[in-house]
């Protein structure tokens, strides 16, 4: 097994940038877990019309949310760790499948915490049982994920 990549440096090769970027931190970082952290923006656009009134974080954001951090950061740890750092910037992962179950809000300027944890990982496909929970403990969403690494 290859040297491993800090939070730090995984963070910094998660290809998403702002507005798009997810994960504002890399809290915890294993060969089997992740946990990394967002805060949604009060001023994010979306929420002008997601809905007028009683703004909340789109579902389909809070998947991206989920699947950055516990399907492409956790990938990206993971194949530093099978084949050495220098892979990582020759694959980027795509998104393959989902099955999540919503059981509460996001609300504009809400910090949540995303923990993935690994089911398997090989052939550089990543599923992930993933699980999003406001700062207090309530559970906002929680399922599996897939992805894999393809060439760039």
């Amino acid at each position: 097994m290859a040297e491993g990549l800090t939070p730090e440096q995984v963070l910094a090769l998660v290809p998403h940038r702002e507005p798009f970027r997810f994960i504002d931190e890399i809290v915890e970082l294993g060969d089997d877990h992740i946990v990394a952290s967002y805060r949604f923006p009060e001023d994010a656009d979306f929420y002008r019309g997601h809905f007028p009134g009683h703004p909340i974080t789109p579902g389909v954001l809070l998947i991206e949310a989920m699947a950055q951090a516990g399907v492409v950061a956790l990938g990206i740890h993971l194949l530093a760790r099978e084949s050495g750092p220098e892979e990582v910037g020759k694959v980027i992962t795509v998104f393959t499948d989902a099955n999540i179950e919503f059981g509460g809000l996001v609300l504009p300027g809400q910090r949540v915490v995303t923990t993935g944890r690994k089911l398997f990982f090989r052939r550089r496909k990543l599923r992930a049982e993933v699980e999003m929970k406001l700062e207090d403990g309530t559970v906002v969403s929680s399922g599996v994920l897939s992805g894999m690494g393809v060439p760039r």
